[in-house]
């Protein structure tokens, strides 16, 4: 569709010597970092201190301390944006809302950032919360606001800023669908993208601002087409789709990706990589070279120890929410490994069901559940919230997409594929059946596939729910990985299971032969 892509990491290089005139600014960039204050396993998960201290942890504030200043050093010119989700993910964000964010964020010395969408799962009170902390400007241009009395006035759609004697104009865009994903209220409408920063382009320009950036939480999809359908827009930050991009064999895209005349960046999430991007522009305005790379943020970069203790004090109260009661259980709930990667298991029904009823309401069929991602049984009696995190502590979320019978058949198939070694891959299931023949070949093992009570359909769509981390491939299910309309990024697996146990009163585990075993 977008024909100007240009597959190259340096942009517009037009220029053979830099003028007298030219300006030179490096942009250091983060995007859906969801409160992980702490190291993260190479899982984006909670990381141990002893794997934290043998250097196998990532991310971090106290090394996005180092990193940040390590950057900055190597610049005698640069700004630190934001690309949207600072919100969700940990307990963190559960304790102590936006405060914590808004601390290390003012800490680290940001000059803006985007409204995302995780920004609104707790309303407007909470964001406009946020914003009060915060020592720098968050932009959302493509809403109306002017019905909420909280946000109006206060949250603005773009912002100019002053760097190295040259003044920066900064836009912010959300997702259009941000009332889908999240809980922004009645008051707020949101728009479609292109328009919203052909206006705020428009309105900087008229004021002779000619370097423009927008901060974009619409996904790398989106940015593409902002960029090829847009005039006067320099770099688009990303956020949202949690896209690397980069050199690596896991990226998506060159960094930068350029469209036209336009570079665009994203740096996967939370905190485990820094982007750096190198921008140059004549004395017009005009964007003349880019180059860049996301600097990961691994064990190698040393923490900061006074971020380290402050990280540490915060985390102290959290303990309480681990220890917090948040259901009943009228028997033990089995989720041993051995038993959930052979077999349906009560632990992965209870999970499958939980998914299912949270999102049946949007057209969704089928939930399925890796059981590589259970790690536990719950006893009888008080169930905690620690023991639900021992149970699902990987911090998923519910991800939502369409495929074809024939391609959930297939993913039923790779589930099965490895059984006799205990792989994690097994599936557990809500709204469907099936019958597994381990005497068969590898491929040809499932059969007697029901969806809903009828026989499933080859040819017809139906609506899935997973983890975001089988959605994206893993354990095997890169089947996924093209799914129509995917959304990754909704609420925490172990929240979800959490409400739905609390829900049932004393929940009473079982199984009902949804997975026959030959």
């Amino acid at each position: 569709m977008i024909s100007r892509i240009m597959t190259t990491t340096c942009a517009l290089a037009m220029t053979a010597s830099m003028a007298a005139a030219d300006y030179s600014l490096t942009i250091l960039h983060t995007n859906d970092f969801h409160a992980r204050f702490e190291p993260i396993s190479k899982y984006d998960s909670g990381c141990s201190a002893e794997d934290n201290a043998a250097g196998e942890c990532f991310g971090g504030t106290a090394r996005l301390v180092t990193a940040i200043a390590e950057a900055r050093a190597r610049s005698n010119n640069s700004i630190l944006v934001d690309g949207g989700d600072q919100f969700q993910g940990t307990l963190f964000y559960t304790y102590y809302k936006g405060a914590a964010a808004a601390e290390f964020m003012n800490q680290l010395g940001y000059d803006g950032m985007t409204v995302g969408n995780h920004e609104f799962d707790d309303g407007p009170e909470v964001l406009k919360g946020f914003m009060d902390s915060l020592e720098f400007p968050i932009l959302m241009s493509n809403a109306d606001i002017s019905n909420e009395p909280l946000l109006a006035g206060v949250l603005r759609k773009s912002v100019v800023i002053e760097r190295g004697g040259e003044r920066i104009g900064m836009i912010g865009l959300t997702p259009e669908n941000t009332n889908e994903l999240a809980s922004p209220g009645p008051n707020v409408t949101f728009s479609e993208p292109i328009a919203a920063v052909q206006a705020e382009v428009d309105k900087l320009t008229e004021m002779g601002v000619n370097k423009i950036i927008v901060l974009s939480h619409s996904g790398y999809g989106v940015d593409q087409e902002v960029a090829a359908n847009t005039t006067g827009v320099d770099v688009i930050v990303g956020g949202h789709s949690n896209t690397l991009l980069g050199s690596s064999d896991r990226a998506a895209g060159p960094y930068p990706t350029m469209v036209g005349d336009t570079a665009i960046v994203q740096a996967y999430a939370y905190g485990k990589f820094l982007g750096e991007l190198n921008v140059t522009f004549d004395d017009d305005g005009n964007l003349i070279e880019a180059a860049g790379e996301p600097i990961l943020i691994d064990g190698s970069v040393v923490e900061d120890e006074a971020t380290v203790a402050r990280v540490a004090e915060l985390a102290a109260p959290l303990d309480e929410i681990r220890n917090q009661v948040v259901a009943e259980a009228a028997n033990a709930i089995e989720g041993d490994r051995s038993v959930c990667r052979a077999m349906e298991c009560p632990m992965g029904n209870l999970i499958a069901d939980a998914m299912l009823e949270r999102v049946m309401d949007q057209g969704i069929q089928i939930a399925f559940q890796n059981s590589g991602g259970i790690r536990a049984s719950i006893d009888a009696g008080e169930v905690t919230k620690g023991e639900v995190l021992t149970v699902l502590p990987f911090q998923n979320t519910l991800s939502t997409f369409q495929v074809t019978g024939e391609t959930m058949v297939a993913a039923l198939e790779n589930g099965v594929s490895q059984h006799e070694d205990g792989s994690g891959r097994f599936p557990q299931v809500a709204g469907m059946s099936f019958t597994v023949d381990l005497s068969a070949e590898v491929g040809s093992r499932i059969s007697d596939v029901m969806v809903g009570g009828a026989p499933i359909d080859p040819a017809a769509t139906y609506g899935v729910v997973s983890n975001n981390f089988v959605r994206n491939g893993g354990d095997g299910y890169d089947m996924f990985k093209t799914a129509m309309n995917a959304y990754d990024f909704g609420p925490d697996l172990a929240d979800v299971t959490s409400e739905y146990i609390a829900a049932q009163g004393p929940y009473e585990p079982y199984t009902d032969g949804r997975i026959m075993m030959k």
